[in-house]
């Protein structure tokens, strides 16, 4: 296995050596432009170094469709390996420091040795994820028909111990909350007591909501449809958001940016949370028609700005208890993993430097007085800034890569890791 830190520390200094000087005159224009504005650059510099997103340990791994999966070079065949390549997105980048394991799907017989390895990559862990809607080997109950909503008391009960497992898993690698998505619902009207099914699925949360440790949450993500494509259990932003508030203060929801209709104004969704104090984490990632899991701002950037518009709002006014996970959470079915996460990562970063470009002031203002266009005019004004310098110079003085698919491909990384990783039809990241 190659040692990613050496592969990649001095190639990212020398390549950034020739670029350093245009990315000063890029950095010194956007700074006098920023300076009219009242705006210091250098502080946007400091609070993109400090912004994170997690990575999904099976994002590194190549997806697949209902119709078929077609294996990518080197793809990981196990939790270290995903780790390694995980790795590589945060060398580049510099602003994805955290990963978030599915289980079972990463478990591991040596959670020490796990713990320690991610250390020396320069990782950490972030919440884990427990699955419900895949039967595994050897479990004694199918998810056929639900997990944790399921008609049968003993699938709940299995559905509730694996949940627990994951908390242990968790508490093991330094995690501090679980996130539950399960696929429980009907595909066809009257396969289900619709409301008794909600009332399972809040005994089975209640049962893993007391099982969780003091300075642990639990994130209740909801999703419109899919693979229950008439009645979802848990369907979206309001019956997650009564889940929470059923369950207590630990218990808050978590936005998929895909799980929802098309053209829901998921930002104002984001706004409502953090206004009811329920706001837990995004899972990000782009779509054109539903659950896409496409890179994150490849379809609607400005959707992306808005959300983090919101939250940079709720940070100016110093609204409390305001503190969400970030998440990517994407397929790459036609890709090179490492390639999307890394571009995914920066647009997140983008919408978020972005969002701090905003005049809340003169903002605010235009809202008192109605003004539509000003107020659009606003955002736009932030939206349509040239932020590359910022970021470039924020990777740069954290040892990342000014131009990160640069390095990447000229590192044959790839191809190194194919030679130890044989391809394989079946996904060893768990999905498909």
């Amino acid at each position: 296995m190659p040692n990613s830190s050496e592969l990649f520390v001095e190639r990212i200094a020398d390549h950034n050596n020739p670029l350093r000087q245009n990315l000063d005159r890029d950095y010194e224009a956007l700074g006098e432009r920023l300076l009219r504005r009242g705006i210091q650059i250098e502080s946007l510099v400091e609070s993109a170094k400090t912004f994170g997103v997690a990575l999904p340990s099976w994002g590194v791994g190549t997806g697949g469709t209902r119709f078929a999966r077609f294996p990518g070079l080197g793809e990981p065949r196990n939790i270290e390996e995903k780790l390694q390549d995980c790795a590589i997105v945060h060398q580049l980048t510099r602003t994805t420091p955290h990963v978030s394991l599915h289980i079972p799907w990463d478990k591991s017989a040596d959670l020490a040795a796990l713990l320690a390895l991610a250390a020396r990559l320069g990782l950490s862990f972030s919440a884990v994820n427990s699955n419900t809607f895949q039967d595994q080997d050897g479990q004694s109950h199918s998810y056929k028909f639900g997990g944790l909503t399921h008609v049968d008391k003993a699938v709940r009960q299995q559905a509730v111990e694996h949940h627990l497992e994951c908390i242990e898993i968790g508490q093991a690698l330094g995690s501090h909350a679980i996130t539950v998505w399960i696929a429980d619902g009907g595909n066809f009207p009257g396969q289900q007591h619709v409301r008794q099914a909600l009332e399972r699925y809040i005994s089975s949360v209640e049962c893993i909501y007391e099982a969780l440790p003091d300075d642990w949450r639990i994130f209740l993500e909801y999703k419109l449809y899919e693979p229950a494509f008439y009645s979802t259990v848990v369907n979206d932003w309001g019956v997650s958001y009564w889940c929470a508030q059923t369950l207590g203060p630990k218990a808050q929801c978590l936005i998929d940016l895909g799980h929802h209709a098309p053209h829901v104004n998921i930002e104002m969704i984001v706004a409502r949370l953090i206004q009811f104090g329920k706001l837990g984490g995004l899972h990000i990632n782009d779509s054109k028609y539903g659950d896409d899991d496409l890179d994150a701002g490849s379809i609607a950037p400005f959707q992306l700005f808005l959300v983090f518009n919101e939250l940079i709002a709720a940070a100016y006014e110093g609204v409390d208890g305001v503190y969400p996970e970030y998440m990517l959470d994407q397929s790459h079915n036609v890709t090179d993993p490492i390639e999307s996460l890394t571009m995914s990562a920066i647009e997140v970063q983008r919408a978020y430097v972005k969002a701090l470009l905003v005049d809340r002031k003169a903002l605010s203002a235009y809202q008192e007085q109605n003004d539509a266009i000003m107020a659009l005019t606003t955002l736009k004004t932030a939206f349509h800034e040239n932020v590359d310098p910022i970021l470039e110079m924020a990777r740069y003085r954290s040892q990342g890569a000014i131009d990160p698919i640069g390095v990447y491909r000229r590192s044959g990384y790839r191809q190194l890791v194919a030679s130890e990783r044989p391809a394989e039809t079946k996904s060893r990241s768990g999905i498909v």
